[in-house]
């Protein structure tokens, strides 16, 4: 780990008595006793500047995080100019000891990594990621490429967004774009947030469905749930025009929606208002609140426009309120939480066989179970799939989600992947921000042997739900880029995945591949290891993928160090 003060001297320029003070108290009070807490060793310092040395990769990152963290905290009180704030840069590497101290490019990158860090900021090289995976859970943002001064191979780098580093803001859309936030549950039961968050869903699917409106995805917006929110920084964090907040409230048979629209530029509320009504009518009021919103942001929408365009998942609540828990259960995918929700849907359907969102959810368990060797009779769970899948088809063949859901699963089971596209392509056209859609549509083209147009998908997807943290389009870039050749990208990109979804299964698969590959064997038994300890399956018990090539691709890649490991 190398560290140093960010702007050292300008500081000591401005107050070199108060800088030096200061920063001796820091050192003494936080940075050296959170050193040793995480066993590391200070090899030397130069001015402002530490190198430290740690056995453990984990105990680094430990420490560079707590480290930022606490100078965070301990800087709120301080006036920008006298701030200090440290750069810090961590990397895993060969070094040579002599003479009580350290030398290599081991540690030669470290210091160009703390170059390169924004001040309160962390950088790490791709050998750290790796070695975290699974022990650590801190974000990154993907770097790519650096070239660093006097290191001759360029280095691949993610910058932490943990101790006050923040997610770099998407630019505006060149259309009206709109995120609606998590409802308050104003119903006094913790058993009905699941019911809260299910109206949003509905509301951002009516929204979605507005062709010209561009509409960010749930998995995005959930995660401000249960803060206080600063509409202008989720504005700025989401790369959104409006925000729509409310609550809801629940007793007996009523139901109460509440909603104001919110310019995130200037914190004007646009609009606001309030719904009641029975909850046999819950549909109609999605309707009137999609309308409403729409209507400030384009007087000339036809209110009926808004009224045709708002999904109905089924018409009996009961069933909709089991499938709402299953979909909330799904993700992050884990055989436990897959298990759950089949165990939901199943409810469900005996409930409104005819409920074509829970049929095609359902199908959508099968399949994982099947696909990551979690189900205990394979071929009996493959046959329940297709049939979930086709039923929800034939059932509601205009709702997006269905419509994906039900294509995916019959495509992973080896129907004409054609077929499914046209009917992902249906979906999209009804409901063009569906970030799932554009996600699973980006799947069928890479199955299909496309990876350019997979890739296109996914960062669609990305896009329209730009703090998407379950690591599918990720997933399917880095898959898309390992097809394509570009075994580097395509490690960093399904680190993130790992990075987000720890218990899924298959990044873990294309990532061991893709070190095979690049001949980094070793990197590769440390994969395959750490996707022993979640499913028995460690090659694919079948591949939808259709061309030879890329079959052989990936199963070559993964005999190499599956045999070897017994």
């Amino acid at each position: 780990m190398a560290a140093d003060v960010a702007g050292y001297s300008r500081l000591i320029g401005a107050d070199d008595e108060g800088t030096v003070r200061r920063l001796n108290s820091m050192r003494a009070e936080l940075i050296d006793p959170m050193i040793g807490k995480h066993k590391g060793r200070i090899v030397h310092t130069a001015g402002d500047g530490l190198l430290v040395e740690f056995h453990s990769i984990v105990d680094a990152m430990r420490c560079a995080i707590e480290w930022q963290e606490g100078i965070g905290r301990r800087n709120a009180g301080e006036p920008g100019e006298g701030r200090i704030d440290w750069r810090i840069g961590v990397n895993l590497g060969d070094i040579i000891v002599g003479d009580g101290d350290i030398h290599g490019d081991g540690v030669n990158i470290a210091a160009r990594l703390e170059g390169i860090a924004e001040p309160g900021g962390i950088c790490v090289s791709q050998a750290v990621l790796s070695q975290t995976l699974g022990a650590l859970g801190f974000p990154v943002v993907d770097l790519g490429d650096q070239q660093l001064k006097n290191i001759a191979q360029p280095v691949h780098v993610y910058r932490v967004l943990a101790g006050g580093a923040s997610m770099p803001d998407p630019p505006l859309p060149q259309k009206p774009s709109i995120a609606v936030l998590p409802f308050q549950n104003m119903s006094g039961d913790p058993e009905q947030e699941y019911f809260a968050d299910g109206m949003v869903e509905e509301i951002i699917t009516a929204l979605s469905r507005i062709r010209w409106l561009f509409v960010i995805a749930r998995n995005s917006t959930f995660t401000y749930k249960g803060q206080a929110v600063d509409v202008k920084r989720v504005g700025r964090e989401l790369g959104v025009r409006y925000v729509l907040e409310g609550s809801v409230r629940k007793a007996g048979g009523r139901v109460r929606i509440t909603g104001q629209l919110i310019d995130t530029e200037t914190g004007m509320h646009l609009w606001a208002d309030r719904f009641d009504g029975s909850l046999e009518d819950v549909f109609n009021l999605q309707d009137e609140v999609a309308v409403s919103v729409a209507g400030v942001i384009e007087p000339t929408l036809q209110a009926v426009e808004g009224r045709r365009s708002a999904g109905r998942p089924t018409h009996d609540l009961t069933a909709y309120d089991l499938y709402l828990q299953a979909l909330a259960t799904y993700y992050p995918i884990t055989r436990e939480r897959i298990l759950k929700a089949r165990e939901l849907l199943q409810l469900a359907i005996a409930v409104d066989p005819h409920s074509g969102p829970a049929l095609a959810l359902a199908g959508l368990c099968q399949m994982r179970l099947v696909r990551e060797g979690w189900a205990e009779d394979p071929e009996a769970d493959r046959r329940k799939g297709i049939e979930l899948a086709r039923e929800a088809v034939h059932v509601e063949k205009d709702d997006p989600s269905t419509l994906v859901n039900a294509a995916f699963v019959l495509a992973s089971f080896g129907e004409d992947v054609g077929t499914m596209t046209a009917l992902v392509d249906r979906a999209l056209a009804l409901n063009p921000s569906f970030a799932r859609g554009w996600f699973l549509g980006g799947v069928l083209w890479l199955w299909a042997g496309q990876p350019d147009r997979a890739i296109e998908h996914g960062e669609k997807a990305l896009r329209l739900s730009p703090r998407d943290r379950t690591g599918s389009p990720l997933s399917l870039i880095g898959e898309a880029y390992f097809f394509k050749h570009e075994f580097e990208t395509a490690a960093a990109k399904l680190m993130l995945a790992i990075q987000e979804q720890p218990g899924y299964p298959h990044p873990y698969r294309v990532l061991a591949a893709s070190y095979v590959h690049m001949g980094r064997l070793d990197e590769a038994r440390a994969i395959i290891a750490r996707l022993r300890t979640i499913t028995p399956l460690l090659m694919p018990a079948a591949t939808p993928l259709r061309n030879p090539e890329d079959r052989e691709l990936l199963l070559s890649g993964l005999r190499v160090v599956v045999d070897d490991a017994g």
